[in-house]
């Protein structure tokens, strides 16, 4: 039992790396212009490491215990066969699947497994030849795991004592290797991304891992059908094309909200676009939007700016945040689609836009940017740069999330002054407003207690403040449109079934030629990046249904809170409730609800874009089609 386990590491190791030379040898073009092998092999040494680990957890925990029994040996080695042979199907899969999807056997492999009979009958009418070959190397490595595993001995009983141990070593070094780091956010496959080529990026993970982390994410694709209701699809697009102000029937029947955007502002040269994504502050910390005096800079900041009084966020999460200021995607009762498989390429982002018209994009994070799978959703969506917190040199601060706000910052202002003609997009994420409230001495006046939400909102003002002192007198300045943006409130909580004043969040736009203003329009956070992509003088296609707040404010705001989903429109508030009829208030602010009748017309409204996002991410319906982008 001992000896097969060791065996089977040994084995695996061998025949995974290969499989990785092997493929990385045919995409060798690819393979050298994104950095050649090391990212490839390192990264595939630690995805290996935690596969093999789940895979041999239960018999290297319990042969200190049973290594001496016969029937423990024989039941190993049957187990050690069958995972074998997993390893070594889909390995034998792979090429045959990147030829066809460029990338590794993942969800869609999965769902072919639901069809057996079209499936089958796919691969023997139109690959025979790759089928025998499949063939002949599935019976080759039967042939080899019956000959390493199939004849498995017991070993020699331990002593009491050297059981107990040698269960502790093993139990500890297979947690180790399963959460593949030492430090608080296990591996993922956003951990070993390296590069935006989405094929690449799959090659340091191995093809189980790949379909085992598919199956694990598909629990999160909750459809919005299944939870509040159905509605005709026809509806569905007609309600939401004729509230987002697009023509139907669409320019495109497949992807109903693609279309073309004229920006309101001509420039000589498009402008830079920066988005300043703040964590966690919400309206209650902004004395001028009727919060705590705890953000004197940022609201300095709106007097001077285009200063949205009623925006709101999408969602409680930074990952809905995300989602909505850098694709306009609108919230689901899933997962936000930074999570999700079938957004990993393909999905929208203004990044992916962008590109396309000479853009550099980048993505600055004071933490670590696998967390929440941030690193590989952009860099398979159209982001080119990711600088997280291994690129930060000497930071003045490194708390339990990350360098502190201000290293960001000077890491912001460091690039934007390098960009040079190129114009740029860059997202850059705040990470000090977070428990446990961690930040430099000596920045701010504290009050009481350091470590409280109130003074990190202190100081995450600060850094902000001290950011734009810079920037106004940098040469970038003029040709850059900031925004500085919430991803969510914190605390969000409340007796209601959504408590709408903790999705109040700041929202200014400013920079070169934006003319202060105080908008007092109600807004969504998938508002902006259509207004930002105008501001910049960017004219492109794209399938948001966010409003292009230069034409018009919709007076409208959605939002997610845990399964209720929450349709602001003027005063009134429906929400969808899962498995029940809508209920629907008059709402005031900042915490007055009033119960109201349904209104039939707003209900189906707000059904119709709860269920438009899964209908979008279900049908990869969100993107630019090859025939609606520019030759």
């Amino acid at each position: 039992m001992r000896h097969s386990t060791l065996l089977f590491i040994i084995a695996a190791y061998v025949l995974l790396t290969g499989s990785r030379l092997a493929l990385a040898a045919w995409q060798w073009r690819r393979v050298r212009k994104a950095g050649g092998l090391k990212p490839i092999l390192l990264g595939g040494l630690r995805i290996d490491t935690n596969q093999i680990a789940v895979l041999v957890a239960l018999p290297a925990v319990l042969s200190p215990w049973l290594g001496h029994l016969p029937w423990a040996a024989v039941a190993t080695g049957i187990w050690l066969q069958v995972c074998w042979i997993l390893l070594g199907f889909l390995e034998v899969a792979t090429p045959a699947f990147i030829q066809e999807y460029d990338t590794r056997p993942n969800r869609l492999f999965v769902e072919y497994l639901k069809h057996p009979r079209e499936v089958s009958g796919m691969l023997w009418r139109g690959y025979k030849l790759e089928l025998v070959g499949a063939l002949v190397s599935v019976v080759v490595l039967l042939a080899i795991g019956h000959a390493l595993f199939g004849n498995p001995t017991p070993g020699a009983r331990w002593a009491w004592w050297q059981m107990g141990l040698g269960s502790l070593g093993s139990l500890a070094a297979v947690i180790l290797a399963i959460r593949g780091t030492l430090g608080h956010r296990p591996i993922n496959p956003s951990t070993v991304a390296y590069s935006n080529d989405g094929m690449l990026n799959t090659l340091p993970l191995n093809s189980l891992y790949n379909v085992f982390y598919a199956i694990y994410s598909m629990k999160y694709e909750k459809s919005a059908a299944a939870v509040y209701g159905k509605m005709p699809g026809a509806r569905m697009q007609e309600v939401v094309l004729s509230c987002a102000g697009l023509p139907d029937p669409p320019a495109l029947d497949t992807h109903p909200s693609v279309h073309h955007q004229a920006p309101s502002r001509t420039r000589t040269r498009p402008a830079n676009i920066v988005i300043i994504l703040e964590e966690s502050l919400g309206a209650q910390y902004s004395a001028a939007l009727g919060g705590a005096n705890l953000t004197p800079h940022l609201d300095a900041l709106a007097r001077e700016s285009w200063a949205f009084t009623r925006a709101y966020a999408t969602g409680t999460r930074s990952v809905r945040g995300l989602e909505a200021v850098t694709a306009g995607f609108l919230p689901t009762p899933a997962q936000a689609v930074l999570k999700l498989p079938a957004a990993q390429r393909g999905f929208f982002t203004l990044a992916d836009v962008l590109g396309r018209h000479g853009y550099h994009s980048r993505f600055i994070y004071g933490g670590e940017s696998h967390f929440d799978n941030m690193k590989a959703f952009f860099l398979g969506n159209g982001f080119d740069e990711i600088v997280d917190r291994p690129d930060f040199t000497n930071p003045a601060f490194v708390g339990t999330w990350g360098a502190s706000d201000e290293d960001m910052f000077t890491q912001l202002d460091a690039r934007l002054r390098t960009d040079g003609d190129r114009p740029s997009f860059t997202l850059a994420f705040s990470v000090s407003n977070h428990s446990p409230w961690e930040y430099p001495a000596g920045r701010i006046e504290v009050d009481g207690n350091p470590a409280t939400v109130e003074n990190t909102v202190r100081y995450a003002d600060w850094a902000l403040g001290q950011f734009f002192e810079r920037a106004r007198q940098a040469p970038y300045w003029n040709d850059t449109v900031f925004l500085v943006v919430a991803d969510h409130d914190s605390r969000v909580f409340g007796d209601t079934l959504v408590p709408v004043r903790h999705f109040h969040i700041p929202a200014v736009i400013l920079g070169g030629g934006i003319e202060a203003r105080r908008d007092e329009g109600i807004i969504s956070q998938i508002d902006l990046p259509p207004t930002l992509l105008s501001l910049a003088g960017v004219a492109c296609t794209h399938p948001m249904l966010g409003r292009d707040l230069t034409r018009g404010n919709p007076d409208r705001a959605i939002m997610q809170y845990e399964n209720h989903y929450g349709y602001l429109k003027g005063d009134d508030l429906l929400v969808l409730l899962p498995g029940k009829a809508p209920v629907q208030f008059r709402y005031a602010m900042p915490a007055g609800y009033a119960p109201a009748d349904t209104d039939p017309v707003l209900a189906e409204e707000a059904l119709a874009h709860a269920l438009w996002p899964s209908w979008a991410y279900r049908e990869e319906r969100y993107c630019v089609p090859r025939e609606a982008q520019p030759s």
